[in-house]
């Protein structure tokens, strides 16, 4: 074990660390002189105290990891997590095996627990996550991920008699700004007006890039009301950043929202309520943008 290259450790049934192979001291940066013949190996890990997956076999509390892994009839644990990794002074993501040790009666004589570093891939991993929700400009949402999480939140609605609300956001007369300003130019304005946008928005709302200059957010739970303050919110932050407008100097842009409302129901969709919310963002730029509508 000493020489082996995977990281690995034993306990005995004390919980005191038996081995603590070379590949264990350069994953943790904790020499086995600190360690071996103690019971703090957690300290490795973790900043505030809590079991390995060698203490849970231990202990026979194998089903106290949601998302472990384990064989019935072996007694083996698997699991992947973040790890503090305090000596480091980074966290990592390490893949963990920990299997049971029976002398000739049987009887567990010690926990073997095998690390892997996966925190290379797992970073890889959300990367792609990312790419395949975020929009790549702004950072928000994409369309993907908007129309997922509308499905989910109006099925959420239905199940719980609970209204849902959908603003439609665009920015008044991107076009001209765009050929003014120069596509780099469009690019910061629409990542300054992401950001006014995101920032009125409670943890269980969703701002998303719709399309071009527009932007949606799903308000759950939300009233008609709440969410006409919502807008008028983002309307006001947005004026208040006064970005200039090269074409006109005196003026800024702004944004024009419509706001929308369901109770979800059996009888409609979310796509109604997107119907509504753009007919709503319509009135807007049609009385002069700058402004928020509600449906008639």
């Amino acid at each position: 074990m000493e020489m082996l290259a995977i990281p690995v450790f034993v306990l005995d049934t004390d919980s005191r660390v038996m081995i603590w192979n070379r590949a264990c001291e350069r994953l943790t940066g904790v020499q086995a002189a600190e360690i071996v013949g103690t019971d703090q190996h957690w300290r490795t890990f973790y900043e505030q105290r809590q079991p390995t997956l060698a203490d849970l076999v231990l202990q026979n509390r194998l089903d106290d990891i949601p998302h472990a892994c384990h064989d019935a009839v072996h007694g083996n644990l698997s699991a992947e997590s973040w790890c503090d990794m305090p000596r480091l002074g980074r966290r990592r993501y390490l893949a963990a095996d920990a299997s049971p040790i029976f002398d000739e009666r049987g009887t567990m004589s010690a926990v073997v627990e095998t690390l892997r570093d996966q925190t290379d891939e797992k970073l890889a991993q959300i990367a792609l996550q990312q790419l395949a929700t975020r929009d790549g400009l702004t950072g928000l949402a994409n369309r993907r991920c908007f129309d997922e999480t509308l499905h989910a939140e109006w099925a959420r609605a239905l199940r719980q008699k609970q209204p849902l609300s959908l603003l439609m956001v665009d920015v008044d007369n991107f076009k001209a700004y765009n050929d003014a300003n120069g596509h780099l130019g469009g690019d910061e304005c629409l990542k300054r007006i992401a950001t006014a946008v995101a920032s009125e928005m409670r943890v269980n709302d969703l701002v998303a890039r719709y399309g071009g200059e527009e932007f949606a957010v799903i308000l759950p739970n939300q009233s008609l009301k709440g969410a006409a303050a919502v807008a008028e919110r983002i309307r006001c932050r947005v004026e208040r950043m006064q970005v200039p407008h090269r074409l006109a100097p005196t003026q800024h842009v702004t944004v024009s929202i419509g706001a929308a409302t369901a109770i979800a129901g059996p009888d409609n969709d979310a796509s109604q309520l997107i119907a509504i919310a753009d007919a709503a963002l319509y009135r807007a730029k049609h009385l002069g943008r700058n402004r928020i509508s509600l449906p008639v």
